[in-house]
């Protein structure tokens, strides 16, 4: 059984790392990087375009000091704005601008036709549903780091 399931980690992970090397051309000439845009389509699909720091580290690939990080130069671009948190001081919310929104909507449609290319070329319809199930799945039932 341990078996099989690190087979299936390895294969997935493969397929991730193939399919993020071909993704990574989407942004050869694109106005951000592949980082920026992870960035930008999550704080599109949060409510009003808005969520805190933390969350956003959450649901990114990076980790929350490199996020800061990373916010800081979008922000100083004018893709993002960030405040304190209304509801703690302590906290940050990062939003996005009305350029922010206008960058993530042009770069999201040349990426969305590569993943359409690639997935759809390769998975059938029910293939690519069962798919998303099954990474759904491991994503909801994994324990929390730590």
């Amino acid at each position: 059984m341990a078996h099989l399931a690190v087979d299936a980690w390895e294969s997935l992970l493969r397929a991730q790392v193939t399919l993020m090397k071909a993704f990574a051309e989407d942004f050869r000439d694109s106005p951000v990087t592949m980082q920026e845009y992870d960035v930008l389509y999550t704080l599109s699909r949060c409510p009003g375009g808005r969520t805190r720091l933390r969350e956003l580290a959450d649901n990114t690939r990076l980790s929350q000091p490199g996020l800061s990080r990373l916010v800081e130069r979008m922000e100083h671009d004018g893709l993002v704005a960030r405040e304190r948190d209304p509801r703690d001081g302590r906290g940050t919310v990062v939003g996005l601008t009305e350029r922010g929104g206008e960058v993530q909507r042009a770069v999201g449609r040349v990426h969305a036709r590569s993943i359409v290319a690639r997935v759809a070329g390769s998975l059938t319809a029910e293939e690519q549903a069962e798919l998303a199930r099954l990474c759904t799945k491991l994503r909801t039932s994994a324990p929390e780091p730590g």
